[in-house]
């Protein structure tokens, strides 16, 4: 972890110098145990084709035309324009209709498009999906690329994105204007695509807080209404008495990703030829502006941690005798800061056959603050791996939780998503939020370090309170998971009628 997030790093951004630095790293530390490459043509590296987008704030305009009068709003002051990974400069120009959350989930009865004629119109939606859904499908339509289909299947041509109170919680405002430092970037398919990429939406913006406010002026509900609506889970959506005109102007680039792969055979040759996949992601944030006279945005927790587990992990497996049954893959992946880029892309093209990847045990952030007496397993309540996590958790007198914060919709924040969206069983390991020390309030904790250290120069080897040997139980856990995985001679399965076996299952093959 020191090594990762030390400021030689530079923090790690994908494809700068530093990331490649960790990357080398993590390969040099794996061919030192004696694993297999399990990249490119034996190296330990895949290639990640990637897209850098960084917005022109300069030429990007939102303008608001009500009664034929034009208000201008001012770019990171009122909105925030969104980056085209294929255009430089595009915009549109049509009336508004407020879409809600933007959710058209029909297995549960719920429709923020009903009765609405979205098409060839800017849609406006809130964050989030109804609270009524489970934790996991919360999440999942909550995801800004189900939202961007979602648009584009009711005919949509742009999207302003209001801002809301458990927006502000999550992600202010300020910090998505400072973290406009940083490119965002999507990977390139094949064909020099880039990944779920609507070019039907021509145009996006984000509003603030203020802005939000003053947005639904003169419209037959007010701000506090489709706040009202959105926290009760309520549908509600009508046209706004306006027209949007939306440019998006961006300083586009190609750059060059990796990925870190490495393999441990199994030793059952009837299951050799399936693959448990560790991932962590080995990139963070980089330089960017300073917070408190820091530049270098080092990542210790977010996720030198992860990655330092995951070579753990390997070095237990690794010496072992005899070795698991089935085959171990150990992947440090690029990108996830910028979207689960890494991921995404080692999912939809894997270096070994994608039928035969069985599992995904995804580490990211171990907050290791507090004793660990608990673990929340996000995905894992979806298939098979439900019952790994309650073994391995009962095996190290620790308690599986629920989700704590769905609000948070962190199932779909890291690299475990992305193999769910390929069909593979995976799950997503944190601590939890229980404690029988009074001098520990874990939520206490965890809400302060989001505030004064996540994703900021302050995530560094410096900060108080590392809990190394809270750290070691999460890892023999994370350990745990995977050597049932690999010693069940039956295949992890999606449970039956399961919402993402169902909607996904058919990717794996």
């Amino acid at each position: 972890m020191r090594f990762l997030s030390d400021d030689l790093l530079e923090g790690r951004g994908t494809g700068s110098r530093g990331y490649q630095i960790a990357a080398e790293y993590m390969a040099t530390e794996f061919e030192g145990m004696g694993l297999e490459g399990a990249g490119e043509k034996g190296t330990y590296f895949q290639g990640v084709p990637l897209r850098s987008a960084s917005v022109d704030g300069a030429k990007s305009t939102l303008t608001l035309v009500r009664g034929g009068q034009e208000e201008s709003l001012v770019h990171r002051k009122d909105f925030i324009s969104r980056t085209d990974p294929g255009r430089e400069d595009t915009s549109v120009e049509a009336p508004v209709v407020y879409v809600g959350m933007g959710v058209t989930a029909p297995e549960q009865g719920y429709d923020d498009y009903k009765g609405v004629d979205a098409k060839g119109k800017i849609v406006a939606l809130i964050n989030g999906a109804p609270p009524s859904f489970d934790s996991s499908i919360r999440a999942h339509y909550s995801s800004g690329v189900t939202k961007a289909q979602n648009a584009v299947a009711h005919g949509a041509v742009g999207m302003i994105l209001i801002d809301d109170p458990v927006l502000e919680v999550m992600y202010p405002f300020q910090k998505r204007v400072r973290d406009l430092g940083f490119a965002s970037m999507r990977w390139l398919d094949k064909n020099g695509q880039p990944n779920d990429y609507y070019p039907e939406l021509k145009a996006i913006a984000s509003l603030s807080m203020d802005a939000t406010r003053n947005f639904f002026a003169g419209s037959a509900h007010t701000v506090d209404d489709v706040y009202a609506a959105a926290k009760a889970g309520k549908p509600l959506s009508f046209d706004l008495p306006m027209t949007a005109k939306i440019r998006n102007v961006t300083k586009l680039s190609d750059v060059r990703g990796a990925n870190v792969a490495a393999v441990l055979h199994g030793s059952d040759p009837s299951l050799a030829g399936e693959y448990v996949v560790f991932t962590a992601h080995l990139d963070h944030l980089g330089i960017g502006e300073p917070v408190k006279g820091d530049k270098i945005y080092n990542g210790a927790l977010d996720n030198a941690s992860g990655s330092a587990i995951l070579l753990e992990i390997a070095r237990a497996f690794a010496s072992m005798n005899p070795r698991p049954r089935r085959s171990m893959l150990f992947l440090a992946v690029t990108g996830e800061e910028k979207g689960l880029l890494g991921s995404d892309y080692f999912a939809h093209y894997p270096t070994v056959e994608k039928k035969n990847i069985v599992a995904n045990v995804n580490m990211d952030e171990d907050l290791m603050l507090w004793p660990l007496k608990d673990i929340v397993a996000f995905g894992a309540e979806h298939s098979s791996l439900r019952d790994v996590a309650a073994q391995a958790a009962e095996r190290l007198n620790l308690t599986v939780s629920a989700d704590p914060m769905p609000q948070e919709v962190i199932f779909i924040r890291s690299d475990q998503y992305s193999f769910v969206k390929q069909g593979v069983p995976s799950m997503f390991p944190v601590p939890g939020f229980k404690s029988d020390d009074p001098k520990f309030d874990p939520v206490a904790i965890f809400k302060n370090w989001e505030e004064t250290r996540y994703h900021q120069p302050q995530d560094d080897m410096d900060q108080p309170g590392l809990d190394f040997d809270a750290a070691v139980k999460y890892t023999r856990f994370i350990f745990l998971c995977g050597w049932t995985i690999s010693q069940q001679t039956e295949r992890p399965h999606w449970n039956s009628g399961d919402f993402f076996g169902e909607h996904y299952g058919k990717n794996a093959r």
